[in-house]
């Protein structure tokens, strides 16, 4: 590992106050912001994007090679007391925040981690400061904020109290965001789902 400082990581203390969580500055590391900065890839508007669908230089796929890795996997395991193995990663890319962005909310029960990692230099702004909430009613009660400088990452297990946040923000922000989802052939809900459309088509068919 090369990019990422996973001693930093190891070191840092789980918080759980309002959820299980770590903020860990220059979890990448500082002389490899500039190439994956020169690296990033082509992004013209606002939104979240898969890699897959940018062009971006050799830097930034040495950062999604390394985000991929056994010993990054094996880091949350012991972090947060479950084998992310178990779970697909997904990843995607932000470079633009508008002025809509940040809005209190929960992530989706689909996602057992959420990861966030941010690349910009100097933040001076009061929004797009991260917010880890203790009521999804008032921003400004809030646990911890996290500015989106250069190299810090800052990583939550979801539950009914992860409600996260920022004060509005346009313009360039950069982010790479790393989900641990649970798989959908796990959910009972979707099983159900698929075989009434199973015994529905069989119905149907035999009816013809």
């Amino acid at each position: 590992m090369q990019m990422l400082d996973l001693d930093a990581f190891a070191r840092t203390p789980l918080q759980h106050e309002p959820c299980d969580f770590l903020v860990v500055p220059n979890f990448v590391r500082a002389e490899a912001i500039a190439a994956i900065n020169q690296d990033y890839p082509l992004i013209d508007a606002a939104g979240n994007f898969a890699p897959e669908d940018l062009t971006y230089g050799p830097a930034f796929s040495a950062l999604l090679e390394e985000l991929h890795s056994p010993e990054l996997r094996r880091a949350y395991a012991e972090k947060f007391g479950f084998d992310v193995a178990d779970f697909p990663l997904q990843v995607t890319v932000r470079k633009f925040s508008e002025a809509s962005d940040g809005n209190v909310h929960n992530d989706s029960k689909m996602k057992m981690i959420t990861t966030l990692i941010y690349f910009n230099k100097d933040w001076q702004a009061a929004g797009g400061r991260l917010r880890l909430m203790r009521s999804p009613k008032d921003i400004n009660e809030y646990a911890v904020e996290v500015p989106p400088e250069a190299g810090t990452l800052l990583t939550f297990r979801r539950s009914e109290t992860s409600f996260h946040g920022f004060l509005p923000y346009e313009g360039e922000r950069r982010s790479l965001q790393m989900y641990w989802v649970k798989p959908k052939r796990d959910h009972r809900g979707e099983k159900t789902l698929t075989l009434k459309k199973r015994i529905k088509r069989f119905l149907k068919e035999r009816a013809r």
